[in-house]
């Protein structure tokens, strides 16, 4: 069946960093942009960052640019998200997602979400 399995989440102090993998199963990895999204408490979910099926082309918000770099191994059917100078705010549950978009645009798979907490 298919699984999208977040993985790397925790505490870490200000300034740290963390890197978060997704490792899929149950559907061709190579054929779904991947895209990483973030929800704080009492937040709406918001995307952090996007990379195309083939990782040649990627997108951040605003908020982690020159921060965050995400990227996949389509071998190894995972995405990852590599954090760095991380803030207070961007403690959140980050999700992964994975959007068909060959050979046609479709069907669509989340995690289950792993905890970042930013703190001293």
């Amino acid at each position: 069946q298919v699984q999208l399995v977040e993985s790397g989440g925790g505490l870490v102090q200000p300034g740290g960093s963390l890197r978060l993998s997704c490792a899929a199963s149950g559907f061709t990895f190579s054929n779904y942009t991947m895209t990483w999204y973030r929800q704080a408490p009492g937040k709406e979910r918001e995307l952090v960052a996007r990379i195309t099926y083939s990782g040649t082309s990627t997108y951040y918000a605003d908020s982690v640019k020159g921060r965050f770099t995400i990227s996949r191994d389509n071998a190894k059917n995972t995405v990852y998200l590599e954090m760095n100078s991380l803030k207070p705010e961007d403690t959140a549950a980050y999700y992964c997602k994975a959007k068909r978009v060959l050979p046609t645009w479709g069907a669509e798979y989340w995690g289950q979400g792993t905890q970042v907490t930013v703190s001293s």
